[in-house]
């Protein structure tokens, strides 16, 4: 008798075995995971809320220049601290591609004068440089070229898509857009920096072109990942603005 208590004392001194052990420690991760993915997706959909307030207020701060100036801005550079290139609009700078945060006087704008977005990455912006009016400077980002060629001349041609595999002539969201606004989203800082690949859709938002795609968030679609956010100027919102604003008759 006192050889089998021996034995089951020295069975507790050993404590859990390895296969016990890994048991908690599958267990473990299970909870874990269960609670941490729950915190990880309302994280990124508090960031993609914020994001889509901020491209709201980069719209009507646009459509509030134009009001103002009677032209839209060009798009700034990396290094323009947030400025439009070239100041006072005209022929924008090719390389200039992301919202003029500071040109539009913007508030909470980062150490390099742009808006963030909600991940902390600046804002893009592209703006129809065609001077399809008749005159050889840009209609949208020239002095008061609107409004001398006049809203029935003027035909904007930024293409938005909801997919960069059906993206036609007669298959689109908007074929007349004057503007494009939108966030590269959570993984667009390793995009661009060649840490990360894009699919289709994101990288017809990144050449420069006139056409673009918008659609929800995903993570597997047969075009690739889709991080991004994008939203347009209607020609007819940007008439109607500058109507009221009295920049158009």
């Amino acid at each position: 008798m006192e050889t089998m208590m021996t034995h089951v004392a020295e069975q507790k001194e050993q404590g859990f075995s390895l296969v016990e052990m890994t048991i908690v420690l599958v267990i473990l991760g299970f909870i874990l995971s269960a609670l941490i993915m729950p915190v990880i997706a309302q994280r990124e959909a508090s960031l993609s809320r914020q994001t889509e307030h901020q491209l709201e207020i980069a719209q009507k701060s646009l459509v509030g220049f134009a009001q103002a100036h009677g032209r839209l801005p060009c798009p700034a550079t990396e290094t323009s601290g947030g400025f439009e290139v070239p100041a006072g609009g005209g022929i924008c700078d090719v390389s200039a591609r992301l919202l003029p945060s500071a040109t539009l006087a913007l508030q909470s704008l980062n150490s390099m004068g742009q808006l963030p977005d909600g991940w902390g990455n600046p804002i893009y912006y592209k703006v129809d440089q065609g001077s399809r009016g008749g005159s050889p400077s840009p209609d949208f980002t020239t002095g008061t070229e609107i409004s001398q060629v006049g809203i029935s001349n003027l035909k904007p041609a930024i293409m938005v898509c909801a997919s960069s595999a059906s993206c036609s002539a007669t298959n689109y969201l908007i074929n007349n857009a004057v503007a494009v606004i939108y966030s590269l989203g959570s993984t667009g800082a390793r995009v661009r920096a060649g840490e990360a690949a894009a699919g289709a859709d994101e990288m017809a938002n990144l050449d420069d072109d006139y056409v673009f795609v918008s659609h929800d968030i995903r993570t597997n679609d047969p075009n690739g990942s889709f991080h991004h956010t994008l939203t347009w100027i209607s020609p007819y919102v940007l008439y109607h603005a500058m109507i009221e604003a009295g920049r158009l008759p």
